[in-house]
């Protein structure tokens, strides 16, 4: 084995019964992408549970370690569950919380995807902080595990040592989010081009919730998100968004929020502080470039916005992601 493979991150995947496949497929596939200069693997993945696990597809997958290997992982991932007591009473066996606590405590990253996030809550590992999972569970497990501070909007929380995200694609989301966080935005993006899925969404943007579609005429407001998306350094109103949709500020609000989940405010802050992210990790640009390019104005701007989002200061964040990098 090459001496960075022994040194590799390594994930072990914990499957319960009931597991989903594809929430147990995206981390391989994500984090088996990402790779360093000389093409080699960041991540070592190992797939764990208490023995064979039914899947709610109809097939049975038998891991190649015991719970013990989570005695040894950097990262433990639960991937989502359609059945089995996290999902329907708050219960876990008892080798499972164990396991689990104890690599919490041991300083391990743990990370759910989907319902996934009822594993980490009936371990007592979601009390009193903020978690994600599907929308569509909201009553079912919000409701078995009141400690816990649920978002069932949006696609993923990272509260640190603890991350969670919402279903099926939103785990390809987070997984890519924490190869960002690791190893900066080149990593990651090269490993999204290799999945080729979309190299980024933020982990506050909302989940596509089932509700009442808009009218599929034209009539949206997609049109005028990409003509703001071009023009972020430029000073934007609501009322020119609104003018160039061509409805009234108070039609193109409700569409818009019902379309992003945010308002269209909240959304143009959003893309200038991530387009922001991006300048600081891949250029040398002074911190009042970068706010003035991305249209919020000044240091003194990006910087609030920025410690509001990620709680560091510009020049905190571009040396983590330099070094990252």
């Amino acid at each position: 084995m090459r001496k960075n493979q022994a040194m590799a991150h390594r994930i072990v995947l914990l499957v319960l019964d009931g597991v989903v496949p594809f929430d147990l497929g995206v981390p391989p596939q994500v984090f088996g992408a990402a790779r360093d200069g000389e093409r080699n693997r960041l991540y070592d993945m190992r797939v764990c549970g208490p023995g064979p696990v039914h899947t709610e597809a109809g097939f049975t997958v038998v891991p190649d370690h015991g719970l013990d290997a989570l005695e040894q992982a950097d990262t433990v991932i639960v991937p989502g569950i359609h059945r089995g007591g996290p999902v329907t009473d708050g219960t876990l066996p008892d080798a499972v919380r164990t396991a689990l606590v104890a690599a919490a405590r041991r300083g391990a990253r743990i990370v759910s995807i989907c319902t996934g996030a009822s594993v980490l809550a009936a371990a007592g590992l979601l009390d009193g902080r903020p978690a994600a999972t599907h929308w569509a569970w909201a009553r079912r497990i919000g409701g078995l595990y009141p400690r816990v501070d649920w978002d069932f909007d949006v696609l993923f929380v990272d509260d640190g040592d603890v991350l969670t995200s919402a279903g099926v694609g939103a785990g390809v989301d987070l997984c890519l989010h924490i190869i960002r966080s690791d190893h900066g935005a080149d990593v990651a993006n090269r490993a999204a081009r290799r999945c080729v899925v979309p190299p980024w969404r933020d982990g506050g943007q909302a989940q596509f919730i089932e509700r009442p579609m808009p009218a599929a005429d034209g009539s949206g407001t997609e049109a005028t998100r990409t003509w703001v998306l071009e023009r972020l350094a430029e000073p934007v109103t609501l009322e020119e968004m609104a003018g160039h949709a061509r409805m009234s500020v108070r039609t193109f609000t409700r569409r818009f929020r019902d379309e992003t989940g945010l308002s269209p405010r909240q959304w143009l802050l959003r893309q200038r502080v991530e387009h922001a992210r991006i300048l600081l990790e891949s250029t040398d640009l002074a911190v009042d470039t970068v706010a003035r390019r991305s249209g919020l104005g000044s240091a003194t701007a990006l910087r609030q916005h920025l410690h509001a989002t990620i709680g560091v200061a510009p020049s905190a964040y571009r040396r983590t992601f330099r070094h990252a990098g």
